[in-house]
């Protein structure tokens, strides 16, 4: 995977906007205001770092060399993963959109007025 191929399947999520408040070379993907993914995309090796449910974050550190704890970040909730390495693409990808499905907000359900469902 390329940077180019990590910063469009990034973008691809809905809502998700790519802002650099860290430095001009370190890609932020963030939704609704929240973080999901952080890489220097020119970098090599190419890395990308993602939030993760802490004890999966645990069980992947322990099965996979190229996946740390985040760098310079929480290490219980997030991973650093080195791309092209024995994590492969479409581990990267499901990491990804894994960290983008925790942070994007979750739909309220509607539900109506107490005082209505108590009616018969």
């Amino acid at each position: 995977m390329t940077g180019g191929d990590l910063r469009d399947w990034c973008l691809s999520m809905p809502g998700a906007i790519e802002d650099f408040p860290f430095s001009p070379g370190v890609s932020v993907f963030k939704v609704a205001g929240k973080m999901f993914a952080l890489t220097p995309l020119a970098a090599d090796p190419l890395t990308v770092s993602v939030k993760c449910d802490p004890d999966l974050a645990e069980s992947l550190r322990n099965s996979y060399s190229c996946i740390v704890a985040g760098y310079h970040l929480n290490k219980r909730h997030w991973l650093t993963v080195t791309l092209n390495e024995d994590a492969g693409d479409e581990l990267v990808r499901d990491l990804v959109q894994d960290s983008y499905d925790f942070v994007k907000p979750k739909r309220r359900t509607t539900r109506p007025p107490t005082s209505q469902r108590n009616r018969a």
